[in-house]
């Protein structure tokens, strides 16, 4: 415990570090976070700030938690905000660079600190190599006295930076200017990750090239046709070809390999069985033990909350009281049982200890739920065998093509019901409350459905489509012989004849034109 509160101290002791102040420099030391309410820490605190008083304006608690979330909403992409939050935030640990490989120079094969402790995140950098030939490059902690939780070894990552080594043989029969050099690329992410992003060789080159240029002259005549004959200034140009040092600059992709090392390393067969053998202990030991607790929190709440249903008075009507008597003996034994050599029991003892009171309560909770259901099964069956006539009647009226013997079927079910509920209703008056009911509601649904299944069956006997009379060939052809017959005879009928005297309107109407004429 001592010790714990000694270390307490080296976060604000970093800072001071790291800050170059003292503890006079301080304005105010703010307490947050829930560890802050141990007196002896704040004591500590106020001896080491050499304060009599520390300040104790936030909730501890919450601006832990209000900071955290910000901060997260900082870093992550999911979550949109309207502006940024100002936040500048420094690489927890420190990070070094080791090079090895042939032809580096002797001080580059050294440790050297790329990332101090406390840099802005994130960050990018950069750092040359001068060499002709593929080397690795390895990242590690600054430090063993600061490592992750968990961390054992220094190094965390390794990488092979290969295709140096064919650039240099590429380029090196050209010009260079100086010697082949590899860049290699850092970035410290704003989660303090920091890792190699990319390599590249560059090469730098001289090269003599031709370059043409325009040369002015000035030159004087004398213009002839002048009057005056004047001497004229002439600018005459001319180009020339001359030879100049270029240099150019070559930057070829090198490939990078990672390997991971340190902690990061997989697993073999074997560790990784091993480790998959004892998840699955801690995940069985993990499932028995709430299991346990959910048993044990099972049994508590059945003790208390059948004790108070056995000194309510409905229990009273469906119990007789030495009934309730040995029944609230057996919770307070179990209950005293649960709190002192149940502590430490197991998830099998507190299910046999439940199960041994349920035996005993559950007949005394179904008398009380049947104290209710049963009258509201009763009087449901009444109110569906009331609605049986009428549903008889719309048969009878609406729907005459049902079978008579399935209408008289379901009539003589629903009497079987009256007569069955009759004599099981006679029966349970005759039971006394504390005893098991002579009838459930249970079973009061179940001649229920049974007797709606039948008036169901009978609903889905469907209407028979009408009788279509089948025409028989002989009928068609009587149809036909009918059909020539009174052709035959309107024919007949329409020839006229000279008596007719239809057919001698026209010589009559032409006598009569005839007489009016003369």
């Amino acid at each position: 415990m001592w010790r714990s509160l000694g270390k307490s101290l080296l976060p604000i002791k970093e800072v001071l570090k790291h800050s170059g102040m003292s503890t006079d420099d301080l304005y105010a030391v703010e307490l947050i976070g829930g560890a802050t309410r141990v007196p002896k820490l704040q004591a500590k605190l106020q001896e080491f700030l050499g304060r009599k008083q520390l300040d104790k304006h936030l909730d501890a608690d919450e601006a832990i938690v209000l900071g955290a979330s910000l901060h997260a909403a900082n870093l992550s992409d999911g979550i949109k905000l309207n502006r940024k939050l100002g936040m500048v935030d420094g690489s927890t640990y420190g990070f070094v660079l080791e090079l090895k490989g042939e032809g580096l120079l002797k001080d580059e094969n050294t440790r050297q600190l790329i990332v101090p402790r406390m840099k802005k995140l994130p960050s990018k950098m950069f750092r040359s190599v001068v060499s002709q030939q593929d080397f690795e490059v390895s990242l590690a902690y600054e430090s063993e006295d600061l490592l992750p939780p968990g961390v054992t070894s220094l190094m965390f990552a390794d990488y092979d930076i290969l295709g140096l080594a064919d650039a240099s043989e590429k380029y090196s029969s050209r010009n260079l200017s100086s010697p082949i050099k590899a860049n290699l690329h850092f970035s410290l992410s704003k989660s303090g990750i920091f890792y190699l992003d990319r390599a590249e060789a560059v090469v730098e080159i001289t090269e003599w090239v031709e370059v043409h240029e325009r040369i002015s002259m000035w030159t004087t005549t004398q213009h002839l046709l002048l009057p005056t004959r004047r001497m004229l200034k002439l600018r005459i140009f001319q180009r020339r070809a001359l030879t100049k040092a270029k240099k150019r600059t070559f930057r070829v992709p090198l490939k990078v390999i990672e390997k991971t090392t340190g902690a990061g390393m997989p697993l073999s067969k074997e560790s990784y069985a091993e480790s998959k053998r004892k998840l699955e202990v801690l995940d069985k030991k993990d499932a028995e033990r709430r299991r346990t607790a959910e048993l044990k929190n099972n049994l508590e709440g059945y003790i208390y909350s059948t004790k108070d249903k056995l000194e309510s008075e409905e229990f009273e009507k469906i119990s007789s009281e030495q009934e309730r008597k040995s029944f609230m003996e057996k919770l307070n034994e179990v209950e005293e049982w649960l709190y002192t050599d149940g502590e430490d029991a197991s998830a099998s003892e507190f299910q046999k200890h439940l199960d041994s009171l349920k035996s005993i309560g559950d007949p005394i909770f179904f008398r009380h739920t049947e104290l209710t259901a049963r009258p509201a099964a009763f009087e449901h069956a009444r109110t569906y065998l009331t609605e049986i006539d009428q549903i008889v009647q719309g048969w009878e009226k609406n729907k005459s093509w049902l079978p008579r013997e399935r209408i008289d079927e379901v009539i003589r079910e629903a009497d079987k019901l009256k007569t069955w509920l009759s004599d099981k209703e006679a029966l349970q008056q005759k039971t006394t409350a504390f005893s098991k009911p002579a009838i459930t509601s249970e079973e009061v649904y179940d001649k229920i459905l049974d007797l709606q299944d039948k008036v169901g069956s009978v609903n889905r006997i469907p209407k028979p489509k009408p009788k279509v009379e089948k025409t028989v060939k002989v009928e068609a052809e009587k149809d036909s012989d009918k059909d020539k017959a009174n052709n035959t005879d309107s024919s007949s009928e329409e020839t006229p004849s000279a008596d007719d005297p239809a057919t001698n309107e026209p010589e009559a109407e032409a006598a009569s034109k005839g007489h009016d004429e003369l």
